[in-house]
């Protein structure tokens, strides 16, 4: 059985975790309310976004038009950006997304399908070198640092935007997680380039879509518009991973707070035991020295 001082020693480590953890916890839970915002701020324009370029990439069609909207007329290379963080202590956020990835993954390989993964966050990477080393073109971290900017986004579209200008892949992916709440994320799959057709339940007559009117000049507005669109996707899933990582820590901190009193209660139960068959033993052996005098 171990001594008194043992189970003091314990208690004490667990006691500093337990204060370490519920640090964390109030620390992710006041970040989490301005990640929060900024992610919930982003969605109306990024949805617009996304649903114009995929309107105006229907209307382009068999190859014609700019190749970030009308994409490179085939799919044989695929580059899937997996974003996640740079730290970990945060319960499922980061398997969730690899796991999704790796999903993703062999399944396009399974096509017959070459994959390039770009990783954006250490973790991700960490991850997926133990199977995809070899996809695993380049890694970006050290975002967000100290707060998360439209210019990180611009950074990971800069070098999705070379590897596309240079001919390095046809179709490219972006997985993150979507936040729903601070308990639940949604990993979400999302295609960049190109644009995705529109999904719609409307009539026949209205799949066809909007007609846009381009002044001054329909090339020079696209210039300008197809790589602004690729950084603001880009910047939303980086605010949804945001806010969803901070909602994940805090929750995972909670827990392992929780989880810590539980272990430091049963600890004193069980040193209080000890302590009591130390008395107990030490007074029947008073008692049988006393008998026998």
């Amino acid at each position: 059985m171990p001594s008194l001082k043992s189970y003091r020693l314990r208690i004490r480590s667990v006691q500093s975790t337990q204060k370490i953890t519920k640090a964390m916890k109030m620390v992710a839970a006041a970040k989490l309310r301005r990640a929060q915002e900024q992610a919930m701020a982003a969605r109306p324009y990024a949805e617009a976004m996304d649903s114009l370029m995929a309107s105006l990439g229907a209307s382009f069609k068999g190859g014609t038009g700019p190749r970030l909207l009308a994409g490179t007329g085939s799919d044989k290379v695929h580059l899937v950006i997996v974003a996640t963080s740079d730290r970990g202590l945060c319960g499922a956020f980061n398997s969730s997304i690899v796991r999704e990835a790796r999903r993703l993954i062999r399944a396009l390989m399974a096509e017959g399908k070459t994959v390039k993964v770009l990783a954006v966050g250490r973790k991700g990477r960490d991850q997926l070198r133990r199977d995809f080393a070899q996809n695993i073109v380049e890694t970006i971290t050290d975002l967000g640092r100290p707060r998360l900017g439209y210019g990180d986004a611009q950074k990971v579209a800069n070098r999705v935007m070379q590897m596309f200008e240079a001919g390095e892949f046809d179709v490219a992916t972006v997985i993150f997680n979507r936040f729903k709440s601070a308990m639940t994320q949604i990993v979400t799959r999302q295609q960049l380039i190109p644009p995705p057709p529109p999904e719609t339940t409307a009539t026949p007559a209205a799949v066809g879509g909007a007609v846009y009117e381009f002044e001054p000049d329909e090339g020079e507005i696209l210039a300008d518009l197809l790589p602004r669109n690729l950084t603001v996707q880009i910047f939303r899933a980086l605010l949804e991973n945001a806010a969803s990582f901070y909602g994940s820590q805090m929750t995972a901190m909670d827990s392992a707070t929780n989880n810590a009193g539980d272990m430091i209660r049963r600890l004193t139960l069980q040193m209080n035991r000890s302590r009591q068959a130390s008395i107990t033993k030490e007074l029947i052996e008073i008692i049988s020295g006393a008998e026998a005098v």
